[in-house]
């Protein structure tokens, strides 16, 4: 079953510590070892979302989410405009704190509840990268959209550098076209292209999981099908969870999907199952096309 049950006893926490010591940056916590609140995280799971609930002010925009997202595979959220899944996919990176928002339940990334008090979310967006509906480089050269990433985290070494950018530009299948070009300014680039720099920038981090927002929203089909080409090459080294209103798109390129209406988790499973024979009336409704 994906969907994970209330009430799971704490669990040692991953090796890789959100929260670590000074100096210790890769280490767990040097007091205990483990997170109070942490869920145990099966080897085949690196998130786990419970009862997970959210208010703008007054305005409830979750429900009472669970899921868990398996390692290494594509999970696809869909539902209509307004039904909460750009707000979930932003929970699971805490970029929701940017905003006055309201928080209940528990996310679980590798065992470790992100919104303990005591999580470093700098270290969590770095191992848990963003990739956003309008591709947004950054007013610098391609190397240098690249090699932002490295450098904020302590790399100043300039063979280091080149090696990450070209690692992360080919990971992007964007290095052949770019490669005699790293001076010139990434604004640019087509639109695909640069929805790919963007790519590669999150991932020169080396993150272990890359959240999606409608990556290909203003894109055109030849420049989508690059993009979801990509997210299949991508999934051999990362977990990938997007966020996407074309069902199509969803059907091509996940391996599970999640139908949200309302701010609520309606059903969750694996793809070909939840298109082909869903459970629920308001999701085949959905995908069918007679409301949306």
């Amino acid at each position: 079953m994906l969907r994970t049950r209330n009430g799971r006893k704490p669990a040692a926490m991953n090796s890789r510590s959100l929260d670590p010591p000074p100096q210790q940056p890769e280490s767990l916590s040097a007091e205990t070892g483990t997170v109070a609140a942490a869920a145990p995280a099966p080897a085949s799971t690196i998130l786990d979302i419970d009862g997970l609930s959210l208010w703008y002010g007054e305005k409830r925009a979750l429900t009472d989410v669970t899921l868990t997202v398996p390692k290494q595979q594509i999970t696809a959220f869909i539902g209509p405009s307004g039904c909460g899944k750009s707000t979930l996919l932003r929970c699971i990176n805490r970029l929701n704190d940017l905003l006055d928002v309201r928080i209940e339940g528990k996310v679980f990334f590798e065992g470790q509840d992100i919104y303990a008090p005591s999580i470093d979310v700098n270290a969590l967006r770095k191992r848990i990268g963003m990739v956003f509906q309008k591709s947004n480089p950054f007013p610098k050269t391609i190397y240098e959209n690249v090699a932002y990433g490295p450098r904020i985290h302590g790399v100043a070494n300039k063979a280091q550098l080149d090696e990450i950018v070209e690692r992360s530009l080919r990971r992007a299948a964007l290095w052949d076209e770019v490669n005699d070009r790293l001076a010139d300014i990434a604004l640019g680039l087509s639109g695909g292209q640069q929805q790919r720099l963007c790519i590669a920038r999150a991932i020169a981090v080396e993150p272990e999981v890359v959240l999606l927002d409608e990556p290909c929203s203003a894109l055109d089909p030849v420049a989508t099908a690059r993009i979801e080409d990509l997210m299949q090459e991508l999934k051999q080294d990362y977990t990938l969870v997007i966020v996407t209103h074309n069902m199509q798109q969803a059907s091509r390129v996940s391996d599970n999907t999640a139908f949200m209406y309302l701010g609520e988790l309606i059903e969750y499973g694996r793809t070909e199952s939840l298109f082909l024979n869903p459970t629920k009336k308001q999701t085949e409704d959905y995908i069918t096309g007679r409301f949306g």
